[in-house]
């Protein structure tokens, strides 16, 4: 079946200006909006401004796989072309390239940390881009500090840090090599992006929530039985939650009046079926409203056509290990500002949305700015035991983003020599 183009790009800047990546003499950190195209026009940017001539690759790395294979698929069909040829994609057990003739390259940041084990200089790209570096995952993290290592012996290699947060100076400074204070010598620069989005309406409960699965549920069918129009979006902390809500969802649709919109119920987490996560993506059919209950996979990198509302249970499920005892568990935690603004930026996307956040404006306001990298959470034997293999002999030295926490530190050496 021939690809389709579609007909709307969110494309930003005049055809007289020049585009993103058609002069890039810096590692590039950008800012961009949810919503504004980074992750779909950039890659294309960079193919048309000539990166990827001479048998050239540009290689866009996202920290989940279901980003990978949507916006793989996205900017296939806006080239109208088929996936595999020009644009392809590398996942765990689904290779979808072509060596001759792939151009732009879509990977999870684990597919690309591999690669680097084969081929470290990462010879047959010009351009790496690390899309939602924000959610700083642990291959995130190595990759930032393998990138910055493997510049200084690839003087021709550009670095492009795409982040949907108020991040980017951290990025830029992680970069920056220049060690004066004259502006014009930085080898780092931060390029902003605005989105098209519509306003947002963001509500707040009174009290807190007792059971947040319960309100959840509630709230959906509350939104559903007032006759309002537009998909919504739940988010919960994991699997367990998803299908507990899911099912009582469905339960409570059963019970709807004859002749009311029909309620279609959609899981989506990161264990699920490929098949199974794609539901979520085909247009809503008519007569109907969509309900995709979702875990943090949701958050970012993927959109989700049609929300208008967006519920937000104010918890997430995060690594989190314990040196002392030397145990790594997964435990739920309130999520960030950050988070939470990214949830809320999933609604406003075709028109004017509302959020519904089940916890207190106050709440709101005590919670952490943003959340802490996992690498600074998470069991650090196996990131050194990686770092070995690729040939990192003094680990402790190695130059991470964010320093690990020392026990941590210690704790891995002592398992790996134990």
């Amino acid at each position: 079946m021939a690809a389709n183009s579609v007909s709307w790009k969110p494309r930003f800047w005049k055809p007289d200006t020049d585009k993103p990546g058609s002069n890039i003499t810096t590692e590039r950190p950008v800012s961009g909006e949810t919503g504004c195209g980074k992750s779909t026009q950039i890659p294309q940017y960079l193919h048309e401004s000539g990166w990827t001539a001479e048998k050239w690759k540009v290689c866009i790395t996202q920290p989940r796989r279901v980003a990978v294979v949507t916006v793989a698929t996205r900017v296939a069909e806006e080239r109208g072309s088929f996936i595999g040829e020009e644009v392809g994609y590398s996942i765990r057990f689904d290779d979808c390239c072509n060596p001759e003739s792939t151009r732009m390259k879509f990977v999870t940041d684990g597919v690309l940390l591999r690669e680097t084990m084969s081929d470290p200089l990462l010879s047959q790209y010009s351009v790496i881009m690390l899309d939602e570096a924000h959610e700083r995952t642990l291959h995130t993290d190595i990759m930032l500090g393998l990138l910055k290592k493997i510049k200084k012996k690839r003087k021709d290699l550009r670095i492009i840090v795409s982040s949907a947060t108020l991040d980017a100076e951290m990025f830029r400074d992680f970069f920056n090599t220049n060690i004066t204070n004259e502006c014009n010598k930085d080898t780092a620069a931060i390029l902003s992006v605005k989105g098209r989005s519509y306003p947002v309406d963001i509500h707040y409960t009174l009290s807190p929530v007792p059971d947040y699965l319960k309100a959840t549920v509630d709230t959906v069918m509350g939104l559903h039985k007032d006759g309002s129009h537009g998909d919504i979006l739940a988010f919960v902390t994991g699997q367990d939650e998803v299908e507990t809500v899911v099912s009582q969802l469905i339960e409570r649709a059963r019970t709807l009046p004859k002749g009311s919109q029909y309620l279609k119920v959609l899981p989506m987490y990161s264990g699920l079926p490929h098949l199974e996560q794609m539901l979520v993506f085909k247009p809503t059919p008519h007569n109907t409203r969509k309900v995709v209950v979702a875990t943090n996979i949701a958050e970012a990198s993927i959109t989700i056509n049609g929300i208008v509302y967006v519920i937000d249970c104010g918890f997430v499920k995060l690594r989190a290990y314990s040196p002392k005892v030397g145990v790594e568990s997964l435990v739920v935690v309130p999520v960030s500002q950050a988070s939470a603004k990214q949830r809320a930026g999933r609604a406003g996307r075709v028109r004017s949305g509302k959020v519904y956040r089940l916890y207190t404006e106050q709440d709101f306001l005590g919670l952490n700015p943003s959340t802490v990298p996992e690498m600074q959470r998470c069991n650090m034997a196996s990131v050194m035991l990686q770092l070995k293999c690729l040939g990192i002999d003094n680990i402790l030295r190695f130059n991470f983003p964010a320093r690990p926490p020392a026990q941590s530190m210690i704790r891995g050496l002592e398992l790996l020599y134990a």
